[in-house]
């Protein structure tokens, strides 16, 4: 088991394009997390203010930017200059040709 941990592991570091995103719901936010260790700048574009920049900051190794939770918003990132959509369970197609995430609060 441990070869194939480290053989998962191992790719990931030398290509550095591995990330990881998840959220986190605490009452009326949620928490955007980005695992991009290797990124420089990172910012959110987020339907929730017509898709102005909103600067990510990193803690403790993580990007992390915490919004509104009360209504359903789409969003990107724009990492180190360019367009990233990490993986998430909801995606739509914007009208730029690419894709946008999408949070849908709990009910």
């Amino acid at each position: 088991m441990k070869s194939i941990i480290a053989g998962l592991i191992v790719p990931c570091a030398i290509l550095a394009s591995c990330s990881t995103h998840y959220y986190e719901i605490n009452g009326q936010e949620v928490t955007l997390y980005l695992e991009k260790p290797q990124a420089k700048d990172v910012s959110l574009f987020c339907s929730m203010d017509d898709f102005q920049r909103t600067k990510v900051e990193k803690q403790n190794g993580v990007w992390e930017l915490t919004l509104p939770a009360h209504k359903a918003f789409k969003y990107f990132y724009r990492v180190d200059g360019e367009i990233f959509l990490p993986s998430c369970a909801l995606k739509e197609k914007d009208d730029f040709g690419t894709e946008n995430c999408i949070f849908e609060p709990q009910k």
